[in-house]
């Protein structure tokens, strides 16, 4: 029952998300800094009430590897959702994030002296010929849509290479983020939901450095078009509906996938999550017609072949079909 539900609340909850995120950006491509800062308020504001007993629990693992972990934390979600400022297409900011694989694999070698399988680096290899793709294809789609002049086509494509450069930052950080955490978790046992709380509490003063930004489209979304609250009357901006709905459906999506890393093994976990991206991919393209070709098609085939591989999902659908003929010959 815990499982099904967290994979409910994953689907539903990362897939809305993405849904009002998009609603959002697309309205007001700046806003990434509002949606981070609501995002971090609300789920604080839940953890302080319910994970620490309004500050009367202490923290299992030390308050300084927590700000640590924060400072990571807090730039690449910031940057992840300030790249969008840079002729970022959300299909291509979700198909780059995919890439985390690459990234956990690189420092893992680097860091960790990890060693893999041929299929892992197989793996790693597809998802990275797969991001190319999806990258080379939208880069020309940039120069397409600003042939009005070469300085104004120069100046977009540069443009675009920023955001692209911030995205691959924030992938490798991540990388690096994921590592510290798991040598944390060896040595302080697993406290997953107290990380939660910590990683958007602390860094909720940072916020002061963009609260000029932050203001500013307080008042945009002021301006937005009034809808009618059903059941309630109240006539609210849209915008703040929008904002409202991406808070509370990354709380669930987040939720979510807590459970599942308590309830399942992490092969579920990576395949129930890679599916939801690929779902709102889908999903992105088709409702709100993103500019998607047929090499793009081909690029997010490959990087989710590179991401199922990875997670040897193949080896263990062929270990379950074959579990029931070794019972049968055992019996015999």
């Amino acid at each position: 029952m815990g499982t099904a539900f967290a994979v409910v609340l994953v689907f539903v909850g990362c897939c809305s998300n993405v849904v009002s995120l998009e609603l959002l950006v697309r309205e007001f491509p700046g806003c990434g800094n509002i949606v981070t800062f609501a995002q971090f308020l609300f789920i604080a504001l839940e953890g302080f009430i319910f994970e620490t007993n309004f500050g009367r629990k202490k923290p299992a693992i030390p308050l300084r590897n927590y700000v640590i972990m924060v400072t990571m934390f807090f730039t690449v979600s910031v940057i992840n959702n300030y790249a969008l400022n840079f002729n970022i297409a959300m299909p291509l900011h979700m198909i780059f994030r995919s890439g985390s694989l690459i990234a956990n694999m690189i420092l893992g070698i680097i860091i960790l002296k990890k060693r893999y399988t041929a299929s892992k680096y197989l793996s790693i290899a597809l998802v990275s010929a797969g991001i190319f793709i999806c990258t080379i294809m939208s880069a020309k789609q940039v120069n397409v849509a600003n042939e009005g002049s070469e300085e104004e086509g120069l100046f977009a494509f540069m443009h675009w290479l920023i955001g692209i450069a911030m995205l691959t930052f924030a992938l490798l950080m991540s990388a690096r983020m994921g590592i510290f955490q798991e040598t944390l978790y060896k040595q302080y046992g697993k406290h997953s939901k107290e990380a939660l709380f910590y990683n958007h509490c602390l860094p909720l003063p940072g916020f002061l450095l963009l609260s000029t930004n932050i203001y500013n489209h307080c008042l945009h979304f002021n301006q937005s078009s009034p809808v009618v609250v059903p059941g309630v009357g109240l006539t609210v901006p849209i915008m703040w509906i929008y904002l409202l709905v991406n808070v509370v459906t990354q709380y669930v999506c987040i939720r979510g996938v807590f459970i599942l890393t308590t309830e399942c093994a992490s092969l579920t976990v990576t395949l129930v999550v890679t599916l939801r991206k690929f779902l709102s991919l889908i999903f992105s393209i088709l409702y709100f017609q993103n500019p998607f070709t047929t090499w793009h098609w081909v690029g997010t085939a490959v990087v989710f072949l590179g991401t199922l591989l990875y997670t040897e999902v193949w080896s263990s659908v062929q270990a379950a079909l074959r579990g029931p003929e070794v019972k049968e010959k055992k019996a015999e």
